[in-house]
């Protein structure tokens, strides 16, 4: 970039302040070299108040030249529009872009602008006409005022200022700079006249196709960078660029697996050619094409910059420079930069490999090394979260001494070491979940301001370091500083003084120590240290900590120097631990260094000050060996991604030649769109759908892309643009094999001789062709990039992807983006993508969900996430398109798209696709969330529906501990009235069994939680809670007793065990309001079940209670018994106060009158002259008698509201329920199926009688379904309403009583193998059937029912599996069978060939897997088994898992019913092979809070012989096989992505954490008395069985004293709860959202357990 401007990093923030009189601020300097110097600088708008907003730009700066073309452009330009000050306001970007672009396609619109643009497009004869500037070598083809305008169309040209930076915000925070040509591209989708923005946007990506000689319009390529402003200074020309968050750089150093797949490198790779293809078409090159200059947004949509050597007449500097500041006229006056680096002989250009061989010969100091370093790793000078590292040498407690020990840091520990301890260090990595000993940065953030506090401003240290200004909490002395900070020191510590002088008045100077004296002194001693010998023999272990072979591995773990992994893997960073090498790092030879004048002088020598002795010659040698082979090894840090540099010198290329094409290649070429003018097809929604259409089967075979790899025709044309190509082979080569494809040597040795580097062979063989096509030596034999993008290489899905995705990145705002794909959609653009396309999509369009406010954009929203569930397979909804509902979800405040996606119809959807329990494990919590914490109105109403209509399909279980439960642990904590109205609706949808045996259970732990005498002792929010959650508990109860009959009114409500309201009542310590709400209760019940049984049931309960009112303190000092009695008779309503517990009297005892009336009521009452004294002189009431009340006055007290919430009749989601709303169907869908629609039961039998409801249910001759299911209550501690306000993200307690509930003969031998449905209500059992034949049986829980058999095994089954996506059942006899489980036919068989093992089976070859032949892995011959023995299901592939008797895997496409590949297992010397004994896959479909998913990345396989392997998902690999057990490994499963759990007959249960060493470190659980036939795991929890007794235990457990862990075996009981059970138990597995577990015997027993 020879014209650009380097500037010292503080020049260059002066100069941005006083260009832009602080409406930019700025970030921090961007340079190419070592020093804190550059002519770029990120920087940020600043708001009224002067505080830097979140949105960053980039900032250029290059030198202003009268004669050169860009600074004409501007002048003219500027000039034309009324001078500098207005050029920014009166820009009218439409008419003109309008009007450049019908002449960049030929087509005239056939429209004149009023506007009369004339000056605007004044040079458009010479674009059509004239061919390029003599002048400038900017493009081969077109004048340079055209192209600046082509590839900046969305600049604003003018004078720097203030007011134009404002036009940032108003134009590209807004999203307007591009929003006309989205909104025609949407007019175009929606078949309405679009204008010719849209099709000449298209045609910039290939629609009809790419055109390889364009012509210069005024619409942006997509993947061009937009330059937002071109603006002249007093001396400079500024380019301000949009910041993207990472750069491709970025993304291979420090998150190498952001880059997913194949798939998503040969897409970034389309993006750049397609960007290529544009501007090699316009007759220009990029020139600097390599991974740092390629930006990416975090979606993986990139924009290659257009900046100096594009937009200026640049020279290519061959030769590198030395930096030297004082040469440079761009630093303001007086700066001090150039004194500070003076002895510095960096080039510009980093040269490892020269740097490295200077340094280790005595050349190059220690400090410019150690820079040199810092760039390679890409940390940044003047950015505070990525900051340059230096090494502290001394701890200054005495002035350096290279003769002297003390003082000097040990430079073989890091610095987090030495301030932590050994010991501390060790304790973190055996104790934290990831094992780690460095838990931060080197060097953070928080120390790099705390070290430059007293130059920094204030507001970044507010935000960096300390919200509140403290200066006296700053370390005062460079003492006290070091013993603060367990980072690692700045470069500023060793070159700048002035980091030392405080621009703070509250904050003094930094105290340097004694020894030193001053600022300037100490830099010089401390920069001597750091170049002395002492420090230049050890220097070399702290790189290898730093930078090397330490970083990873075991040599961290000896240098306690584990770093702790980033938590998702997958999420692109632009900054992290780069290691720069693998091996040791050889130590420097010895040296002296003096200064002489400003110059470090460094000679060799003898021995100076190290205990070693002379060294030898052969020494010598030894060492310079070491270091050349050390420096081949370290060959991908001098990375090369082009060759014009070694050609321009080896064939006297000129700069000319280079860059351009020759004259009679232009003459002889013709625009694209002049060849086809007239042939054009009509591009229109029907072509576009076309054009996305993808076939089923639409991958490139190699015969096919070699062919044309062969015969392509379309060659480059020029010298610049071959070197584009080059440099895209280069970036494919490495995103492949992460790690750069040419080094400088072996880039020589190819140019010279034509040897490919060795990497070559590691790359697939379609990305092989097309990197080899890419480098040929021949420059002119390489495809132009409209060549590729046309051929075999790229698959249909990655064509239709950029086609939907590249109108979207368009620079236009959320809503039109949002209304773009949503329209698209609409129109059948997903669907005709196919779902791998539309996986690719996602990402890009879901975020938009999130922020989409008004009600259109919620539509657009709630129809663009209906398709993305429809297109999508499981995998793909599961990581993205759920996390975006569970976002909505969690939206505060009226969300109009949270309440659509609360509709029936789409959760009912969502259920289908991803399953009862993934939805029950994400969605269902967060529906219940909206029922509590001051929900919206109508989120809680929709979402109060969607309870109710999916409870009856989740089943009575599932409903209590998933439903019911969590709302009632709500209560107290804001539950609204929607949700004690969904209690109160389940309740009588499910009848009043379910409310007598579960809700009204619950209801009285949660009086006997809040009632207790411990809560008078709480604090008073406790307490507060408490009182609320009695309110939500009796507000429930008048709900749900009308649903009830009086029997059991009185026998759960009126007896003294259960009377819950008198308990309440008699209470002293509870606040008013809830006797207020029990009194009323109370009186409810009353009404309800008549005076005649009030009478007898509840008024003598009352008895007390009324006695204690009489004779209370406060009736006492009220009440007179000579009063007058005379008065007119009290009229008592709801909104009366209550003041007191006196106030009682009130509630209870007219009412109670008016229900019994008066004698029957003074009879029970010996007190009641006291309780009428004190009604008639407090509320004037006496009795009058009246007459019985009537039965409709009764009727009427019924009907009075029941909640004293106020909640509004009309918005009553039963109402909405029975109108259509919600999960409810058409009768005519009313047919139910494994996966059919949810109906909802007809409510009307909630409103019958009574009476006339219990008459019914008593003729029933049939179980009522889960009749066996018993009380959630009993299975659970008294409910704290005080630790669970979290709820309901946190997980529920489960106490396991060990009991069983139900039982039944399953089979008439051993029951081998449970396979439990997502639902919880279907479960297969496999066992012994008659004629010790296979029998496999399906059962209902619901009413324990045996409902289908499969009897076509002949052998007994070991093993069963639920194919959850298909509905179908695979079973295991030694062949497997694949069924329907509906209806138990067949669908497929498998088996191996039953030929001797010597015999190599040829005819599944071609199914093999052939890339890795070594024994330890997957092989491509195998000696086959003819026995299966237990199958895994990998859902989220949709294959079956399958172990042989021969100790391979062998896997199955269940949908097709074909073999695949096969894989081998332990390898063993032994003359036969182990088994299979167990499989199992890591993860499920559990989210992160991160919003990632888990997904099977290995499987797990246990041998007959105690050996267990561990096989990579992707290649088949071995990871890992040990030695487990010592008998045979009876189970295996895992616990979570990296917990691994294991059983045996040796008796032992073993926990393998796969991130530690897991052969010498793992858990073991004793305690067993015999082998441990199996086990079952639920969250951290792990039941086993072993005999007729099961062991709970915890993957979160602790050791005993004794350091072992140890299982208690326990007894099941029968339901007496007395009987043990005696049956040998053979399998077990747990129904989690149930609370359940099942068990199955010896005898052929079926045992439902909690």
């Amino acid at each position: 970039m020879g014209r650009e401007t380097k500037m010292c990093f503080d020049c260059l923030q002066r100069r941005v302040e006083a260009d832009y009189s602080g409406e930019l601020s700025f970030v921090y300097g961007l340079s190419d070299s070592p020093l804190p110097f550059g002519s770029s600088a990120v920087v940020q708008m600043s708001d009224s108040g002067g505080a830097a907003t979140s949105q960053q730009f980039v900032l250029s700066y290059v030198p202003y030249c009268e004669e050169d073309c860009l600074s004409k452009y501007i002048d003219e330009y500027s000039s034309d529009e009324g001078g500098y000050d207005n050029a920014g306001e009166n820009i009218m970007r439409s008419d003109f872009e309008r009007d450049q672009v019908e002449v960049s396609v030929g087509i005239s619109s056939g429209k004149s602008n009023s506007s009369a643009t004339t000056t605007q497009c004044r040079d458009r004869n010479i674009f059509i006409n004239g061919l390029r500037c003599e002048k400038c070598k900017l493009s081969s083809r077109f004048s340079c005022s055209r192209m600046i305008a082509s590839l900046a169309p969305t600049a604003r040209i003018g004078k720097a200022s203030s007011a134009l930076s404002e036009d940032i915000a108003s134009d590209f925070l807004s999203g307007t700079l591009e929003d006309h040509i989205l909104h025609s591209i949407n007019l175009l989708i929606d078949g309405k006249s679009a204008g010719q923005e849209s099709i000449n946007f298209l045609s910039l990506i290939g629609i009809p196709s790419f055109q390889e000689n364009g012509f210069p319009g005024c619409i942006r390529h997509p993947n061009i960078v937009p330059i937002l402003q071109i603006l002249k200074s007093s001396s400079h020309i500024n380019i301000v660029l949009q910041k993207m968050p990472f750069t491709l750089e970025n993304i291979m150093h420090y998150s190498p697996d952001a880059v997913k797949s194949d798939w998503h490198v040969i897409f970034l790779i389309y993006q750049l050619l397609s960007a290529l293809a544009y501007i090699h078409g316009l007759g220009i090159a990029h020139g600097n094409l390599c991974p740092s200059n390629i930006m990416l947004n975090d979606t993986g949509w990139c924009w290659l910059p257009i900046g100096g050597s594009q937009l200026l007449n640049s020279e290519v500097n061959l030769h590198g420079e030395c930096h030297n500041c004082s040469a440079c006229g761009f630093c303001f006056e007086g700066c001090s930069f150039s004194t500070l680096y003076a002895d510095l002989s960096l080039s510009e250009s980093v040269d490892w490999h020269s740097s490295f061989h200077r340094w280790w010969q005595g050349e190059l100091s220690n400090f410019e090394y150690l820079l040199i370093l810092n760039r390679l790793a890409g940390r940044r000078w003047g950015d505070h979260t990525f900051y340059a590292v230096m090494p502290w040498v001394v701890d200054f407690s005495v002035k350096p001494d290279e003769n002297s020990d003390v003082g000097w840091r040990d430079l073989s520990k890091s610095k987090w070491r030495l301030a932590k301890g050994d010991e501390q260090l060790d304790f973190t990595y055996s104790t934290s979940e990831i094992p780690h000993h460095v838990s931060d940065e080197c060097l953070s953030e928080l120390a790099v301001c705390s070290y430059k506090a007293r130059r920094l401003p204030l507001s970044v240290l507010r935000t960096a370091v300390r919200s509140v200004y403290e200066p006296n909490e700053y370390p005062s002395s460079m003492q006290r500083l070091y013993q603060w900070t367990p980072d690692e020191c700045i470069p500023e510590f060793y070159c700048d003084p002035r980091i030392f002088y405080s621009l703070h008045s509250g904050m003094p100077d930094l105290a340097v120590p004694s020894w030193a004296g001053t600022p300037e002194r100490f830099i010089k001693l401390h920069r001597d240290a750091l170049e002395n010998n002492r420090v230049s023999c050890q220097i070399h272990n702290w790189i290898d900590i730093t930078f090397g072979y330490k970083m990873y591995g075991a040599a961290a773990i000896d240098a306690k120097n584990v770093i702790l992994p980033p938590s998702i893997s997958t999420k692109p960073r632009s900054m992290g631990r780069r290691q720069l090498f693998t091996q040791p790092h050889p130590p420097r030879q010895k040296v002296t260094g003096k200064l002489c004048g400003k110059k470090y002088v460094y000679t060799k020598t003898k021995n100076n000050g190290c205990k070693d002795a002379l060294p030898t010659e052969t020494d010598n040698l030894r060492k310079l060996e070491e270091a050349a082979l050390f420096s081949e090894k370290s060959w991908h840090l001098c990375p090369c991604y082009n060759d014009y540099l070694k050609d321009r010198v080896k064939d006297g290329f000129s700069e000319k030649e280079l860059m351009t094409d020759s004259i009679d290649n232009i003459l002889s070429r013709q625009p694209d769109w002049v060849k086809n003018f007239g042939m054009s097809p009509n591009v229109d929604l029907s072509y576009l759908l076309e054009y996305l259409e993808v076939d089923d089967d639409s991958s490139t075979g190699f015969q096919e892309l070699f062919l044309w790899s062969q015969t392509f025709t379309s060659k480059i044309s020029s010298k610049s643009a071959a070197d584009d190509m080059f440099a895209i082979g280069c970036i494919l080569a490495e995103l492949q094999l992460r790690k750069p494809l040419f080094g400088l040597n072996s880039l020589d040795l190819y140019l010279e001789s034509g040897v490919l580097p060795s990497p070559m062979q590691e790359l697939p063989y379609h990305a092989r062709l097309i990197v080899e096509t890419c480098i040929q030596k021949d420059w002119s034999r390489r495809p132009s990039a409209k060549c590729i993008l046309e051929s075999p290489c790229f698959p249909k899905s990655v064509k239709s992807s950029y086609l939907f995705l590249s109108s979207f990145h368009l620079l236009a705002n959320d809503a039109c983006r949002l209304q773009y794909a949503a329209t698209f959609a609409k129109h059948g653009a997903l669907k005709a993508m196919g779902a791998f396309g539309v996986e690719m999509c996602a990402p890009h369009c879901l975020p938009l969900l999130r922020t989409s406010t008004s009600d259109t954009e919620a539509e657009w929203a709630y129809m663009l996430l209906s398709e993305f569930l429809k297109c999508l397979k499981l995998e793909a909804i599961m990581k993205l398109v759920v996390p975006s509902i569970q976002s909505i979800l969690q939206v505060t405040g009226h969300s109009h798209l949270k309440v659509s996606l609360l509709q029936g119809s789409f959760m009912h959807e969502l259920w289908n696709r991803i399953g009862k329990q993934a939805y029950l494990e994400t969605i269902h919590p967060l529906i219940i969330s909206n029922l509590s914490v001051a929900p919206q109105k109508s989120s809680s109403a929709a979402a109060t529906v969607l309870l109710i209509g999916s409870s009856e399909e989740l089943g009575v279980p599932i409903t209590v501990h998933q439903t019911i439960l969590p709302l009632i642990l709500c209560f107290g904590k804001g539950i609204c009235n929607d949700g004690i109205d969904a209690l109160v609706r389940i309740g009588g949808l499910f009848g009043e069994n379910l409310i007598v045996k579960q809700i009204l259970p619950l209801l009285r732990s949660v009086v006997h939680s809040c009632t207790d005498t411990s809560y008078a002792n709480k604090s008073e929010p406790l307490q507060s809670w408490g009182s609320l959650a009695l309110i939500d508990c009796l507000t429930t109860l008048d709900g749900i007793v009308p649903s009830l009959t009086n029997d059991i009114i009185i026998k759960e409500l009126t007896e003294d065990r259960s009377c819950i309201h008198v308990k309440i009542l008699m209470r002293r310590d509870l606040e008013n309001r809830v006797y207020q709400t029990s009194a009323r209760s109370l009186i409810r019940i009353c009404q309800q079940i008549g005076a005649d049984l009030t009478a007898v049931h509840v008024l003598p309960k009352l008895r007390e209670l009324f006695s204690e009112l009489a004779f209370s303190n406060e009736n006492d000092n009220h009440v007179h018994l000579g009063g007058n009695l005379k008065g007119q008779r009290m009229k008592f309503s709801k909104e009366d106060g209550f003041e007191s517990r006196m106030d009682l009297v009130l509630i209870l005892y007219p009412t109670l009158a008016s229900l019994l009336g008066i004698e029957k009521l003074r009879q029970c009452c010996a007190t009641w002259l006291l309780l009428e004294q004190f009604l008639l002189r407090h509320q004037n009431w006496k009795w009058e008698f009246t007459g019985n009340p009537s039965q409709s006055d009764l009727e009427g007290k019924m009907v009075e509201d029941l909640y004293d919430k106020n909640s509004s009749s009309n918005n009553m989601p039963t109402k909405l329920l029975l109108n259509g709303v919600g999960w409810s169907i058409p009768q005519s869908q009313g047919k139910r199926g494994p996966k059919n629609t949810m109906p909802i039961k007809n409510l009307s039998e909630h409103y019958q009688n009574p009476v006339e409801r219990h008459v019914i249910s008593s003729a029933s001759e049939f179980h009522e379904p889960w009749y066996w299911f018993p009380s959630a209550a009993s299975s659970l501690s008294i409910l704290d309403f005080t630790s669970r306000t979290t709820f309901p993200k946190d997980e529920l307690p489960w106490k396991i009583k060990a009991s069983i509930i139900q039982s039944t003969r399953a089979h008439h031998g051993a029951l081998r193998s449970f396979a439990v449905d997502h639902n919880e209500c279907t479960v297969f059992t496999a066992g012994v059937g008659p004629g010790f034949r296979g029998n496999i049986q399906r059962w209902e829980l619901s009413t324990v029912d045996c409902v289908m058999s499969y009897n076509r095994h002949e052998e007994v089954v070991n093993d069963i599996r639920i194919l959850a996506s298909s509905g179908r059942v695979a079973s295991c006899d030694g062949t497997v069978h694949i069924w329907n489980g509906q209806t138990g036919k067949i669908i497929s068989a498998f088996s191996e060939s039953s030929l001797q093992s010597t015999r190599r089976i040829d005819r599944d070859e071609d199914n093999m897997l052939h890339f890795n032949p070594s024994p330890s892995g997957m092989i491509s011959n195998v000696f086959h088994g003819s026995l299966y023995t237990k199958i895994d299901y990998l859902e989220f592939i949709d294959r079956l898992v399958v172990g042989t008797g021969n100790g391979s895997l062998r896997f199955f496409d269940v949908n097709s019913g074909q073999k695949l590949h096969l894989w081998r297992g332990e390898p063993t010397d032994s003359s036969f092979s182990p088994l299979i004994s167990s499989i199992c896959s890591s993860g499920s479909a559990k989210l992160h809070p991160e919003d990632n998913v888990a997904y099977p990345s290995w499987i797990a396989a246990s041998f007959s012989t105690g050996y267990c392997s561990l096989f990579d998902m992707r290649s088949g690999n071995i990871i890992s096989s040990w030695q487990a057990h010592d008998g045979y490994v009876t189970k295996l499963a895992a616990a979570s992505d990296h917990l691994l759990v294991s059983s045996s007959l040796d008796k032992t249960l073993r926990i393998w954490d796969l991130r530690r060493n897991w052969a010498s470190e793992y858990t073991v659980f004793k305690g067993y008395s015999d082998s441990v036939s199996g086990f079952s795991v639920w969250g951290k929890n792990v039941i086993s069985i072993c005999k007729n007794k099961i062991g709970l235990c915890s993957l979160a457990s602790t050791a005993d004293e004794d350091g072992q862990f140890r299982v208690i075996p326990q007894n099941l009981y029968m339901a007496d709860g007395e009987s043990k059970n005696l049956s040998m138990l053979s399998a077990i597995s747990i129904l989690p959202f149930s609370r359940l577990f099942l068990v199955g015997t010896e005898d052929g027993h079926f045992k439902i357990c909690c």
